[in-house]
């Protein structure tokens, strides 16, 4: 029959707090010899053991102890179970320790560390060149990181003990280190270091609290004494030469959670209370503890055990004589269950309190270990929870389902010890994630996929396992045998992915770990799966597949993704290979070659230079010279830039008569500098148009050049007219206007003439011109000009009353009405 929970249970504080020794598994003979005769480094929640010979310590080897090599780490499970062994082939061990996601962390005496999976897989890395030449001295590895002591110290001497407060428990969110030295303490973080100004010390043991709050300080003459963290309050003491049957130095000064603290010798572990209160407990050879969050687990020859404060929910339901609702609730259960009528009674007792009841009930199911327990508290809050009118089942749900889980976990195979405390704050995803690392794929599949997590990360996992122990299939010879193993193996974790995961997972992790491990073939296979651009690109550049990077990126129609690739295959390859590349893409890499040409022509114009030169695009590169000398202001580099357009467009067959415009340009701006010269740089010529460098020299009187260079550049005779009106009008040479008005009859008319001089002010000049228009516009003309009289005399020379009675009638005022009106009555 399995043993009632209080059997494990011993007083403290006068009976008012209770802890309880749970074993966890039973492990006789499993560890090696004497646990003092290693160095041994355990993981936090439920985690491994490291174990390490002391090379300091002599051994005497026996056909019953294993042989260790001082250069060996073994890594053993909290059920004994031996789960790796590697050899160290560096400088020596200084320290090693765990992280939080249960990676080994090993440090030199050089300050080279590596970090080691529970496969045995490590990565290595160094604290600098400085560590490496002043060497390490001690370290202090903690969950997220490592504080390590080198040689040179600004101390006299190392310090006598010392530890590391991590950055997740002091105020200022930085890691704290606390280092024993003479009779003090010093506080040392990133920014200051502090004198705690004490007198107790020195200390051999300093261990913080979990939750960063108190530590445990041990002297020279053996006294225990509790502070808090800032060294303010003094907690407790405890003089541990008063043990009775403690024998030699204190071994270990661990936390219980963060209410008490053991302390260990070779065969004697006793427990502290914050009241001096002591539990003793013996063991039959050396042991070594872990401080959990919510307790501390033992490790002995023969079991490993965990000691915590019993839980306030199972004290209410199992302590003798208890009258708490949850107790009468159990009580109730277990006569409904004996078919006594005592039940009813019972449940109608505590019925306000029912509901509260049924909490404590399922809360300490959840604390308790053993599954036959777990069922009785569950069962009695199934009970209870009946005579509920209203009552939310979601925590009795999720309580049964965390506990079918780490009873799956807890199994001696597995050994993982979760307590559920521990369970709930490291979340069921980061449990999982512990699985992978142990390759338990299928025990973290189905925990997955029965708490209704996404199987992404338990699949990822497996199919990179998978790859690491797969080798190519052996059909074929050379390249082929590694082809078919590729294919098969693809095949393979695309059907698992497809069946478990729902099409959903990504391939682009998976296929980094194939390229990472030399299966390139099968990394681009995967590849070919993979639904995200932005997962597939990135690990194709990483694997040098440029084109299929690009093509991919085109395909996804993404721009910022084509940038993202042609900007990575710009610097990583030759200006020619980056343009062959493109070039060689043809139609299928149009987008990357259009989004090249965008961002070279605002960012890099010598690249798309270089890119329209190596392709052949001769109207291009015309073109963008074009661009170049309209941005410069250079008039050497303008010229230059203009004789290259006409070079490329001149290479181009169908593009004579740009060259020939080409041609032109050059010799209209070399003539625009000749002028410059001759005005002696006042007169500003350069850039210009012909026709206004025609307008420029006849404005500045140099109506010689402006006739030059209408003969030199072919310009019509109605442009140059035109252009030398406006020219004549602008300077107000009315004379010289009218001299070239005579010069010859004038190829635009004299319309144009009058029209012009009135827009620009000069009516009265204007009227001058009149009398050479067709006859049948002049009446009107002399009205622009703002002669009526004329207009009249016009009218009635032609004979035109009708035109004459139309001015009358627009008249601007009566006077110039009744003169329109007697010129018209003289009129037969």
């Amino acid at each position: 029959m399995t043993e009632h929970p209080t059997l494990s249970w011993e007083a403290m504080q006068d009976g008012s707090v209770f802890y309880r020794r749970h074993q966890l598994y039973s492990i006789p003979g499993k560890l090696p010899g004497d646990l003092q005769d290693f160095i041994i480094a355990g993981c936090r929640y439920g985690g491994p053991i490291a174990l390490m010979r002391n090379t300091s310590k002599l051994v005497a080897l026996g056909s019953a102890t294993p042989v260790f090599s001082k250069a060996q780490i073994q890594i053993y499970s909290p059920a004994g179970e031996g789960t790796l062994l590697f050899s160290w082939d560096k400088a020596r061990i200084v320290r090693f320790g765990w992280t939080g996601d249960e990676r080994l962390v090993v440090l030199n005496e050089e300050g080279v560390y590596r970090i080691y999976d529970l496969q045995g897989e490590y990565q290595q890395h160094s604290l600098g060149s400085d560590a490496g030449e002043t060497g390490i001295i001690d370290a202090r590895i903690h969950e997220t990181g490592l504080v390590a002591l080198t040689g040179s110290l600004t101390f006299l001497e190392p310090p006598q003990s010392w530890t590391v407060i991590p950055p997740d428990q002091t105020i200022s969110r930085h890691v704290e280190v606390l280092l024993s030295v003479d009779a003090t303490i010093y506080s040392v973080d990133n920014l200051e270091s502090l004198d705690q100004r004490l007198s107790r010390g020195p200390f051999t043991h300093m261990a913080p609290s979990p939750n960063g709050k108190s530590l445990a300080l041990l002297t020279f003459s053996g006294l225990l004494w509790v502070v808090s963290t800032d060294f303010q309050r003094s907690l407790a003491e405890f003089d541990t030469t008063s043990v009775v049957g403690a024998e030699g130095d204190v071994l270990q000064v661990e936390w219980c959670g963060n209410d008490a603290v053991l302390v260990t010798w070779s065969h004697l572990a006793v427990l502290v209370g914050p009241f001096g209160d002591t539990l003793q407990y013996f063991y039959t050879g050396s042991t070594f503890a872990v401080t959990e969050p919510d307790g501390v687990r033992m490790i002995g020859p023969d079991t490993c055990d965990f000691l915590q404060k019993a839980p306030a929910s199972s004290v209410s339901v199992f302590r003798p004589g208890s009258t708490s609702p949850s107790a009468i609730l159990f009580d109730a259960w277990e006569n409904f269950s004996k078919r006594s009528p005592k039940a009813d009674e019972s449940i109608r007792s505590i019925r306000p309190e029912l509901a509260a009841a049924v909490d404590e009930c399922i809360d300490a199911a959840a604390r308790e270990w053993d599954p036959f327990w777990q069922r009785k508290l569950l069962n009695a809050a199934k009970f209870g929870r009946a005579f509920l009118d209203l009552y939310d089942p979601s925590d009795f749900i999720h309580v049964g389902q965390a506990l079918k889980v780490l009873n799956a976990v807890r199994y001696y195979e597995i050994g993982i010890p979760l307590s559920y405390a521990q369970y709930t704050q490291l979340s069921p995803s980061h449990l999982v994630s512990r699985l992978l690392a142990r390759n338990l794929h299928l025990l973290a599949l189905r925990i997955s996929s029965y708490l209704s997590l996404a199987p992404d990360a338990v699949l990822k996992h497996w199919a990179c396992a998978k790859i690491l122990r797969s080798k190519p299939s052996a059909t074929g010879t050379g390249k082929n045998a590694e082809l078919d193993g590729d294919e098969a193996l693809c095949r393979t974790i695309v059907e698992k992915f497809e069946k478990l995961g729902g099409g959903r997972v990504s391939y682009a992790d998976i296929a980094k770990r194939a390229w990472e491990v030399g299966r390139t073939a099968l990394a681009t296979k995967l590849l070919d799966h993979e639904t995200k651009a932005s997962d597939q690109v990135p690990l194709l550049l990483t694997m040098q597949e440029d084109k299929l990077a690009l093509l991919k990126a085109v395909e996804s129609g993404d721009t910022d993704l084509v940038y993202h690739v042609l900007l990575h295959l710009q610097k990583r390859l030759s200006l020619g290979s980056f343009f062959r590349l493109i070039e060689e893409g043809g139609p299928k890499l149009a987008l990357a070659s259009r989004l090249l040409q965008v961002y070279a022509r605002e960012q890099n114009r010598d690249m798309l230079r270089d890119f329209y030169y190596s392709d052949d695009r001769r109207v291009e590169s015309a073109v963008l010279c074009l661009e170049d000398a309209a941005r410069s202001s250079d008039p050497t580099a303008k010229i230059a830039s203009v004789r290259a357009a006409q070079k490329f467009f001149s290479e181009d067959k169908d593009r004579s008569f740009e060259a020939k415009m080409m041609d032109e340009s050059v010799r209209l701006l070399t003539l625009q500098q000749q002028l410059e010269k001759e005005a002696d740089g006042k007169v500003a010529f350069f850039g210009l148009s012909v026709n206004e460098t025609i307008r420029t020299c006849l404005i500045n009187g140099m109506s010689k050049r402006a006739d030059k260079i209408k003969s030199d550049f072919k310009v019509p005779d109605k442009r140059f007219w035109y252009v030398k009106l406006q020219a004549l009008t602008a300077v107000r040479d009315f004379e010289g206007l009218e001299a070239f008005a005579r010069s010859k009859r004038s190829p635009i008319g004299y319309e144009v003439f009058v029209k012009h001089l009135v827009e620009k002010g000069h009516p009265r000049e204007a009227a001058a011109y009149v009398s050479r228009c067709d006859g049948p516009k002049r009446a009107d003309l002399y009205v622009l000009c703002g002669d009526w009289n004329a207009a009249a005399k016009e009218c009635k020379d032609r004979g035109d009353k009708a035109k004459l009675e139309q001015l009358r009638k627009s008249a601007p005022n009566s006077l110039i009405a009744r003169e329109l009106e007697l010129v018209a009555s003289s009129m037969k």
